[in-house]
C-alpha cells in the first residue's frame, strides 16, 4: 500500500514538472517563418477594430499578419505605424526611419481601446520602401 502511494505521488510530481516545462519552454512560435494570414494596411485594420472590437479580435487575435503603414515613431525595439499600430520587433533595423512607408509581419496580441492602439509582437520587416 505504501509503495502504491509513493509511486502515485512520484507520477503526479513528474506530470507536474512536465506540464510546467511544456508551458514555460515548449510550444514556442516562430512568426517570422509563418505565412501572413492577412495582408492589411494600418488604416483599414484600425477602422475594423473601431467598428467592432469583438469581431476584429476573433478575426485577427493571435494570427500572423502583414501590415503596411507609415512609421510615426521608433524606440528601442518598437515601431509605431500611423500612431496606432505598436509593433514590438525582435531586433530594431537601423534602416527604419520616421515618415517611411514600411511593411511588417507580426502576431496580433490585442487592441488597447483606451489608447486606441493595436499591439503586435514578434514583428519582422518584410518590405522597407
Amino acid at each position: 500500500m505504501k509503495k502504491k502511494l509513493i509511486l502515485t505521488i512520484l507520477a503526479i510530481v513528474a506530470l507536474g514538472i512536465f506540464g510546467y516545462c511544456y508551458v514555460w519552454y515548449g510550444g514556442a512560435r516562430n512568426v517570422s517563418a509563418e505565412d501572413a494570414v492577412f495582408n492589411v494596411n494600418s488604416k483599414s485594420i484600425i477602422a475594423e477594430f473601431d467598428a467592432d472590437i469583438d469581431k476584429s479580435n476573433a478575426k485577427y487575435l493571435e494570427k500572423a499578419i502583414a501590415i503596411k503603414g507609415i512609421v510615426s515613431k521608433t524606440d528601442q525595439k518598437q515601431v509605431t505605424l500611423d500612431n496606432t499600430i505598436v509593433c514590438d520587433l525582435k531586433e530594431l533595423d537601423p534602416a527604419i526611419k520616421e515618415n517611411q512607408e514600411i511593411t511588417l509581419k507580426g502576431r496580433v496580441v490585442g487592441y488597447d481601446d483606451l489608447m486606441g492602439e493595436i499591439k503586435l509582437d514578434e514583428c519582422t520587416v518584410i518590405n522597407n520602401d
